[in-house]
């Protein structure tokens, strides 16, 4: 049911809509402009090659993204009705909820692939990782449905700008913090083993002085920088989520926790949607370079005979 009001009460919260709107066009404006920015490369490197897991999941964690901001707008856009839209508050909150879920789920099994190769196929650590991962979704799926029945919205119609209002109580927060440290979890476990493998490696291969040693650690060094760059991305965004925590980060009369929730959104969005799909192509990218410089005749059409681990992440990356 829409609730129409003019009470001049309700100003400061249509203010905090059109100012977190401001930060759902920006974000938006960064998603197609990195998607515009690495259209070749992904034409190149997904849409030419052969069909895997890597390239469905790559398409789900790049897409995804366009159905979460579209919602979005549905939801803070002041001049954007969801009921003329045909949805209402409470399924936009689902749905956003969910996609989330999805999107964390599909970076999860990215890693892992990426893992599974760092560790040259090793089946103990495939198992090890595959366990972890099932246990903790698992949970974070439960306690997202947990969470969700105590979600609420509802359009509101003030001075005529349409607003969307959710209600959210002291157990929904809590349900979500729960999520994140679950979460911090796994990225943290990932990335121990990312640092733990990739140093053990550059120390194996110190002593080799060939273009494959020199090859490998390139390989290693270009996993680690994708990984650590994401990793620093969700810790910024798991902060500001438990953050939220704080009950003077709701108020929309403040500006700091306008702002506040306005970075949120922005970082929210570009840690899954444009980060994440940078942890396929990065790879992919230094593998077809290397593909390019050995058609060139530089010595390294050999390399994926020679050592296993460009083998294993050429392959399952």
């Amino acid at each position: 049911m829409t609730v129409v009001s003019d009470d001049p009460s309700y100003w400061p919260t249509v203010n905090s809509s059109i100012f977190i709107s401001y930060w759902i066009v920006a974000v938006a404006a960064v998603v197609v402009y990195d998607w515009v920015l690495t259209l070749g490369q992904e034409i190149e490197l997904i849409w030419r090659q052969r069909w895997s897991l890597m390239t469905v999941l790559y398409l789900v964690i790049r897409y995804i993204g366009v159905p979460y901001i579209v919602i979005d707008i549905l939801e803070y856009m002041p001049f954007v009705s969801i009921t003329d839209a045909g949805v209402s508050g409470n399924i936009t909150n689902l749905l956003i909820d969910w996609i989330d879920f999805v999107a964390t789920a599909v970076l999860s099994v990215i890693t892992i692939a990426r893992l599974y190769a760092m560790y040259l196929g090793s089946r103990k650590v495939f198992i090890f990782l595959v366990v972890i991962f099932l246990a903790i979704n698992i949970t974070c799926g439960v306690v997202t449905g947990m969470a969700l029945r105590y979600a609420s919205a509802e359009e509101f119609i003030l001075s005529g700008n349409s607003v969307c209002i959710g209600s959210n109580p002291g157990d929904f927060n809590l349900l979500v913090s729960i999520i994140w440290m679950l979460n911090a979890v796994w990225e943290v476990l990932a990335l121990y083993l990312s640092a733990w493998i990739a140093v053990k490696h550059f120390r194996d291969l110190r002593r080799l002085g060939s273009s494959t040693g020199s090859t490998i650690k390139d390989c290693f060094t270009i996993l680690i920088k994708s990984h650590a760059l994401y990793f620093a991305s969700f810790v910024g965004v798991s902060c500001f989520t438990l953050c939220l925590l704080i009950p003077n980060l709701w108020d929309p009369n403040s500006t700091g926790a306008l702002i506040f929730n306005g970075v949120l959104q922005f970082f929210l969005v570009v840690q899954k949607f444009v980060l994440g799909p940078r942890l396929i192509l990065s790879i992919r990218e230094y593998h077809a370079t290397l593909v390019a410089d050995s058609d060139a005749g530089t010595g390294m059409g050999s390399i994926a005979f020679q050592e296993r681990i460009y083998l294993s992440t050429s392959s399952t990356v």
